[in-house]
């Protein structure tokens, strides 16, 4: 459906989108993730023909989009704050799409009712947008990008400006939706938890590049570097010297995975893989501090020598401020990342 080939935009001297190669294929959910600056959203605007191109091409369904504006291309667009126009009312900004396309008022007028009861809001066609809540103004902003049946559907941040429980159960019911549609997504955001809820494939961007793609049990698995676990949230990164069956750390032997390579390495060991014990199993750690995540606890350890660890424990099990712990890490846990960039 959708092929970038040696994608690049450049402001002045910067490479925003740096030979990037990325395909989507059809009826597929890809969601690019990435901090501020990573070029994820130049990416999407690029895709759209927003954001001309100073170097590779854009293909949609075989075909080169140089040149072709974005009314053209037969894309969707969604963004964060909606744009919904808050002269007409529902009904007239979900058939925007259709009357740019010529669609008779009869068709019109059927597929509107078909895409509010299709996104949840049945019978609202009258009502004004300012009446709206942001879950509602975001349900109408979906049925009008899907309304021209676009072949590729492209979402910028759309839940950004939601709150968290709002978000978690909008961004079930749109995998639902799409798979129901069979509809083409390329979404950007930078809430990891969306992408991987949302998603068939995650990519991950880093200064205009791709520093990963996999699915989201890959990418939240083995992350490919360690710029990528970082950006996951996972900080329990520390340099090792691998030999044998485990690596030499200043957490002391940590188990790798079998048919690691020896010699220096970055291992990852991800907080369910921090396991708690009595003070003289392993490594000896006094708990900083412990954050409360619904049914498990999130602990902050400070070993007696080297840098913090993150630990993570069911709630009854989570032990108190200034506790001495000793610690040991579950090999399943063990990450060998590439050395690659730090981001």
């Amino acid at each position: 459906m959708l092929t970038l080939t040696d994608a690049t935009v450049r402001f002045g001297d910067r490479a925003v989108l740096d030979a990037v190669d990325l395909e989507v294929a059809e009826h597929e959910i890809v969601c690019v993730l990435g901090p501020s600056g990573s070029g994820k959203s130049t990416l999407l605007r690029a895709v759209a023909g927003l954001q001309a191109l100073d170097a590779g091409r854009v293909l949609l369904g075989g075909t080169d989009q140089a040149g072709v504006p974005v009314h053209r291309r037969g894309v969707g667009l969604m963004f964060q704050d909606h744009q919904l126009f808050p002269q007409r009312d529902v009904a007239g900004n979900v058939a925007f799409g259709l009357r740019m396309h010529g669609v008779g008022r009869a068709e019109q007028q059927a597929r509107v009712a078909e895409l509010l009861d299709l996104v949840g809001l049945p019978g609202a066609g009258r009502r004004a947008v300012g009446s709206l809540s942001g879950g509602e103004q975001q349900r109408v902003a979906l049925a009008r990008a899907l309304a021209p049946r676009p072949r590729l559907l492209m979402l910028d941040e759309p839940l950004g400006q939601l709150d968290r429980g709002l978000r978690e159960r909008l961004v079930t019911e749109l995998r639902d939706l799409f798979g129901r549609l069979g509809t083409t997504v390329l979404a950007v955001t930078h809430d990891q938890g969306e992408a991987f809820a949302l998603a068939d494939r995650v990519v991950v961007m880093c200064d205009g590049r791709i520093a990963q793609s996999g699915t989201p049990l890959d990418v939240w698995q083995r992350p490919a570097s360690e710029f990528v676990a970082r950006f996951l949230g996972f900080d329990n990164v520390v340099a090792g010297t691998v030999d044998g069956g485990s690596a030499d750390t200043v957490w002391g032997r940590i188990p790798v995975p079998d048919g690691s390579p020896r010699g220096a390495a970055r291992l990852l060991v991800r907080p369910g893989g921090v396991r708690l014990g009595a003070p003289a199993d392993g490594l000896t750690c006094t708990v900083e501090a412990r954050t409360f995540r619904g049914s498990r606890v999130a602990v902050r350890l400070r070993p007696d020598d080297g840098p913090a660890l993150d630990a993570e424990c069911a709630l009854h099990d989570a032990p108190e401020p200034g506790a001495r712990v000793g610690v040991s890490f579950a090999p399943a846990e063990v990450v060998l990342l590439a050395a690659a960039t730090t981001g």
